[in-house]
């Protein structure tokens, strides 16, 4: 039997399934600074500051160092395993001038193209992506 450290929760059931970042509490709390600098980006005199100097903006928040590289990279994916919120990130894509369909497309490792299509299609097959563990992925 698995026993966790002294004050901390167990695993939640669906941080087993591939490519899901749930956007729980803890994710919350851990991406407070990373999420309330990609809403700043949603009034122009902050998108002006952040086009005058972005290292000097980003200096302007808590972020951890992980947090930090991977908006100074539009490491969009490790945005969302460092506690980001999409609907959040987005605002940074769209201040570099992606549409959503870019965004995911990244998200994802395809192109926009091969995204669009997978929509069109259904969405991601459940094949290999139900879970980590358990006899039968799923």
């Amino acid at each position: 039997m698995q026993t966790n450290p002294p004050g901390s929760l167990p695993p939640k059931d669906y941080e087993s399934i591939p490519g899901t970042y749930v956007f729980d509490g803890q994710r919350c709390r851990d991406g407070y600074a990373l999420n309330m600098f990609c809403m700043s980006l949603a009034q122009e005199s902050n998108r002006e500051a952040m086009r005058a100097d972005e290292t000097a903006y980003l200096d302007q928040w808590d972020f951890t160092p992980e947090q930090r590289e991977s908006i100074e990279k539009r490491q969009w994916l490790r945005m969302l395993q460092l506690g980001g919120n999409v609907y959040y990130t987005f605002k940074l894509a769209a201040y570099d001038g992606m549409t959503f369909r870019h965004l995911a497309a990244g998200m994802t490792g395809v192109t926009i193209e091969e995204f669009a299509d997978m929509m069109t299609s259904g969405g991601r097959s459940i094949e290999g992506n139900r879970t980590t563990g358990g006899e039968s992925n799923g």
